[in-house]
């Protein structure tokens, strides 16, 4: 399957999604906040990334920026995890450069179904 490095600086949070893509047979790479997770993805160039949005150091929104702006990362597709669920977060999201943008709570489905919409 693919490689996702899974970004969430709440644990819990972050064990579930590595539990769920793990069992749908995917690679994962964990960090705990959007620097480990730049720093991560430029060195594993993963398939995909699942972020959360609200993180110290530096947030969801700060990350796909970053990641745009290098030629290695531009490319890669980027799942937004988060609780904010009104329109112009998303659309927010979708002009930092995620393409799929999941509202917590969610399923395991409901993860397999993003990371394949994102990936294509």
């Amino acid at each position: 399957m693919s490689k996702i490095l899974v970004v969430d600086d709440m644990q819990a949070e972050l064990e579930l999604v590595c539990q769920y893509l793990t069992t749908a047979g995917h690679t994962v790479i964990t960090a705990v906040n959007g620097q480990e997770a730049l720093d991560k993805a430029r060195a594993d160039l993963p398939d995909a990334i699942v972020t959360d949005w609200m993180m110290p150091v530096m947030g969801g929104l700060e990350l796909c920026r970053h990641l745009r702006k290098q030629p290695e990362t531009a490319n890669i597709p980027i799942v937004a995890c988060t609780a904010k669920n009104r329109d112009v977060d998303r659309v927010w999201a979708m002009k930092q450069g995620v393409k799929v943008y999941l509202t917590k709570p969610y399923t395991a489905e409901d993860l397999s179904i993003a990371i394949q919409d994102a990936i294509g």
